[in-house]
Protein backbone atom coordinates (compact mmCIF):
# COMPACT_ATOMS: atom_id res chain seq x y z
CA UNK A 1 0.00 0.00 0.00
CA UNK A 2 1.49 3.37 -0.80
CA UNK A 3 2.17 6.08 1.53
CA UNK A 4 0.05 9.17 1.79
CA UNK A 5 2.65 11.69 1.77
CA UNK A 6 0.71 14.37 2.72
CA UNK A 7 -0.73 12.73 5.72
CA UNK A 8 3.01 11.70 6.77
CA UNK A 9 4.03 15.79 5.90
CA UNK A 10 1.30 16.77 7.69
CA UNK A 11 2.05 15.07 10.67
CA UNK A 12 5.61 15.99 11.03
CA UNK A 13 4.58 19.66 10.78
CA UNK A 14 4.25 20.55 14.27
CA UNK A 15 7.44 20.69 16.55
CA UNK A 16 6.05 18.77 19.25
CA UNK A 17 5.02 15.58 16.92
CA UNK A 18 8.49 15.53 15.42
CA UNK A 19 10.24 16.10 19.41
CA UNK A 20 8.41 12.64 19.95
CA UNK A 21 9.73 11.13 17.42
CA UNK A 22 13.33 11.95 18.07
CA UNK A 23 12.61 10.90 21.85
CA UNK A 24 11.04 7.04 20.25
CA UNK A 25 14.19 6.82 18.72
CA UNK A 26 15.86 6.09 21.78
CA UNK A 27 13.06 5.72 24.38
CA UNK A 28 15.66 3.63 27.53
CA UNK A 29 17.30 7.19 27.27
CA UNK A 30 14.85 9.51 26.83
CA UNK A 31 12.88 7.72 29.16
CA UNK A 32 14.49 6.19 32.36
CA UNK A 33 11.75 6.97 34.32
CA UNK A 34 9.83 4.24 32.86
CA UNK A 35 9.48 1.53 35.29
CA UNK A 36 8.14 -0.86 32.37
CA UNK A 37 10.60 -2.53 29.48
CA UNK A 38 10.73 -0.24 26.23
CA UNK A 39 10.34 -3.45 24.27
CA UNK A 40 6.43 -2.59 23.74
CA UNK A 41 7.34 1.03 23.69
CA UNK A 42 6.93 4.19 25.95
CA UNK A 43 3.90 4.46 28.19
CA UNK A 44 1.87 7.49 27.07
CA UNK A 45 2.52 9.20 30.21
CA UNK A 46 5.65 9.34 30.41
CA UNK A 47 5.25 11.04 27.26
CA UNK A 48 2.97 13.26 28.70
CA UNK A 49 5.15 13.94 31.60
CA UNK A 50 8.51 14.79 28.92
CA UNK A 51 6.23 17.06 26.76
CA UNK A 52 4.45 18.93 29.43
CA UNK A 53 1.64 19.80 28.14
CA UNK A 54 -1.99 18.42 28.78
CA UNK A 55 -2.74 14.68 28.45
CA UNK A 56 -5.57 15.33 25.58
CA UNK A 57 -3.39 17.95 23.53
CA UNK A 58 -0.17 15.04 24.05
CA UNK A 59 -3.00 12.28 22.96
CA UNK A 60 -4.08 14.10 20.03
CA UNK A 61 -0.28 14.76 19.22
CA UNK A 62 0.14 10.70 19.53
CA UNK A 63 -3.50 10.13 17.54
CA UNK A 64 -2.34 12.55 14.60
CA UNK A 65 1.21 10.09 14.37
CA UNK A 66 -0.39 7.00 14.85
CA UNK A 67 -2.97 7.94 11.76
CA UNK A 68 0.13 8.99 9.50
CA UNK A 69 1.46 5.46 10.00
CA UNK A 70 4.63 7.20 12.01
CA UNK A 71 3.87 5.29 15.36
CA UNK A 72 2.03 2.40 16.83
CA UNK A 73 0.36 1.58 19.95
CA UNK A 74 -0.36 -1.48 22.02
CA UNK A 75 -2.24 -1.56 24.99
CA UNK A 76 -1.12 -3.35 28.22
CA UNK A 77 -3.58 -3.72 30.92
CA UNK A 78 -4.70 -0.36 31.71
CA UNK A 79 -1.48 1.52 29.82
CA UNK A 80 -0.91 2.26 26.34
CA UNK A 81 2.76 2.07 24.97
CA UNK A 82 3.88 4.09 21.88
CA UNK A 83 6.87 3.54 19.32
CA UNK A 84 8.16 4.48 16.22
CA UNK A 85 7.34 2.89 13.08
CA UNK A 86 10.75 2.51 11.30
CA UNK A 87 9.24 0.68 8.39
CA UNK A 88 6.63 3.23 7.69
CA UNK A 89 9.50 6.09 8.25
CA UNK A 90 12.06 4.51 5.66
CA UNK A 91 9.25 4.20 3.14
CA UNK A 92 8.34 7.63 3.43
CA UNK A 93 11.88 8.47 3.21
CA UNK A 94 12.81 7.13 0.24
CA UNK A 95 9.12 7.68 -1.27
CA UNK A 96 9.74 11.27 -0.77
CA UNK A 97 13.02 11.02 -1.93
CA UNK A 98 11.94 9.71 -5.68
CA UNK A 99 9.12 12.32 -5.68
CA UNK A 100 11.40 15.21 -5.43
Amino acid sequence: MPLDLDDIIKALAHPVRREILDWLKDPATQFPDQHHSTEHGVCAGQIDQRCGLSQSTVSAHLAILQRAGLISSQKIGQWHFFKRNEETIQAFLAQLSQAL
